[in-house]
């Protein structure tokens, strides 16, 4: 769904994210193993990072939109936001 934002910056908030997630302060976000969606316990090797506001619709890479996030959570959200994919599963 890259038809919100211009692949260039789409493309520059990712690399951010990929310099993010070799941080200390991801290592420590992943440690628990929680998940911020569900709430599940998981490996940290199975956390992903999630945009609460994606990178398609002009999130930014920062430590204030992203939160630990397991496939299934992270997969099932898309390109919505949190609040966008509760209002769905109503």
């Amino acid at each position: 769904m890259d038809g919100f934002v211009d692949k260039s910056q789409i493309k520059k908030e990712r690399e951010k994210a990929r310099a993010l997630k070799k941080s200390q302060w991801w290592k420590q976000q992943i440690g628990p193993g929680v998940c911020y969606h569900c709430g599940e316990k998981f490996p940290k090797e199975e956390l992903t990072m999630d945009h609460l506001l994606p990178i398609s619709r002009g999130g930014k890479s920062t430590k204030k939109n992203v939160v630990p996030s397991c496939h299934g959570c992270n997969a099932g959200k898309g390109h919505l936001t949190r609040a966008e994919r509760l209002l769905e599963e109503e």
